[in-house]
Parts: C-alpha cells; sequence; structure tokens
C-alpha cells in the first residue's frame, strides 16, 4: 500500500470511499502520481494538478490548483473567496457526476501538460 493510500484509510467510511474513488481514479485512470503534500493526497503531473481534503462538515473537496484557468463550462467549480484554486464538495459516491468530473479533469490535465504554470505571486 502506498503513503497516500495509508493516509486515505486513516479517515472513515463515507470520506475514505470517496477518497478511494477519486485516488483510483486519479492515479490509474489518469496516470498522475500521488503524493502527500500538506497532510492531504495530491496529485501530479508535470506540475501539481489537484488535490482532495477531507472538511470537517464530513465532504471531501476535491480541489484544482489552476482552477482559475479552467472554464468551468460545467459550472461546478467554486472559488470560495480564493484566486486560484477551485473546487467541488462531495459528501457520498452516489452524488458525483463521473462523466462531468471527467471533463474536468481531461482539461486540467491538458492545460498541465500544453501550458507550463506560471507563478502568480509577487517576487
Amino acid at each position: 500500500m502506498t503513503e497516500v493510500e495509508n493516509l486515505i484509510y486513516q479517515f472513515d467510511n463515507t470520506q475514505r470511499e470517496i477518497m478511494l474513488f477519486f485516488h483510483s481514479i486519479l492515479t490509474n485512470g489518469y496516470s498522475l502520481t500521488s503524493k502527500i503534500t500538506f497532510k492531504n493526497p495530491c496529485y501530479y503531473k508535470k506540475s501539481w494538478i489537484c488535490y482532495l481534503k477531507p472538511l470537517k462538515n464530513e465532504k471531501i473537496e476535491l480541489a484544482f490548483m489552476r482552477g482559475n484557468e479552467l472554464s468551468n463550462n460545467q459550472g461546478l467549480l467554486k472559488s470560495n473567496g480564493r484566486k486560484q484554486l477551485r473546487s467541488i464538495e462531495f459528501s457520498n459516491l452516489k452524488e458525483i457526476p463521473l462523466e462531468t468530473i471527467k471533463e474536468i479533469l481531461h482539461e486540467a490535465i491538458l492545460l498541465d501538460e500544453t501550458k507550463p504554470y506560471e507563478s502568480k505571486r509577487k517576487s
């Protein structure tokens, strides 16, 4: 079992179920590399694409690092006051719109592969 999977198994029922579901899609379906960053499972190709974060309200947040650069044609991504990050929260597996999530993932990975990340931070 990987370090990320060990972390995921520390969570309870629904949160674990949602994180394992996304972990499998991201690592097996999209061949992303997983590692723990800031105590959360994070997924990389050329750069950091997304992460999973357990929330206090028992939900799981799927956050995209360059969410502000994604089209968000699906209308699912929320900024929650953040400049760059965009995310979606899930409270159970049944509510995950898989085809829509795959569209967003495809766009995020395409962005990562075709346009290098440029930090917006002031030097």
